[in-house]
């Protein structure tokens, strides 16, 4: 009876994530606005004033996407696994992760640390989140499982993703700002 009703909470659970995404084209812009969303707030968690607290509330939060695009896909998640994937994943991408963790012990240096920081971090936090959803985001859309994903198969998926990430941010930094003097320094 006990195994009747986790099979009855695991449908519920399924089915609460699916409901809306009947058609592959719907679950996969469902994804694509979940790693949005998680890419604005790992933007936030970097806003995290205190050094190793702010890369470990990232870390936690690229965890909780890569659990919530698994069961978007029904792939089964494992939290051991989805954390050695994602260490790997970003180890791939060694100019990002350096920069967070560099950019994260900034914030030991008074006053200066903690503000220049506070403009480098939450760009780098968002923009690995951004590139590791979209990695894993393909990887279960083609039928992948966390048991088969291979991170050095993604490093210039990443890469391009990151980059891209960066260039939105880029451009809405530069359109909002709309000053002649941006401009004048573009030129």
């Amino acid at each position: 009876m006990a195994s009747t009703s986790t099979a009855s909470s695991s449908t519920e659970n399924s089915a609460a994530v699916d409901d809306k995404a009947e058609t592959p084209e719907q679950r996969d812009e469902l994804a694509s606005k979940l790693v949005d969303r998680f890419a604005i707030w790992s933007g936030v968690a970097g806003l995290i004033p205190l050094p190793v607290v702010d890369v470990v509330a990232v870390g936690g939060l690229q965890i909780q996407m890569v659990r919530r695009i698994s069961q978007l896909y029904g792939v089964e998640f494992s939290a051991n696994r989805g954390k050695a994937l994602i260490a790997s994943l970003a180890g791939s991408m060694i100019p990002a992760t350096s920069g967070m963790g560099a950019t994260s012990a900034l914030k030991f240096v008074p006053i200066l640390g903690p503000l220049a920081s506070a403009f480098v971090m939450p760009v780098l936090s968002a923009g690995a989140t951004f590139a590791i959803g979209k990695a894993f985001t393909q990887h279960f859309a083609s039928g992948g499982t966390l048991l088969d994903f291979n991170p050095p198969d993604y490093r210039e998926f990443v890469k391009a993703h990151k980059e891209m990430w960066d260039s939105r941010s880029t451009a809405r930094s530069t359109g909002s700002s709309g000053s002649p003097g941006a401009a004048a320094t573009s030129s």
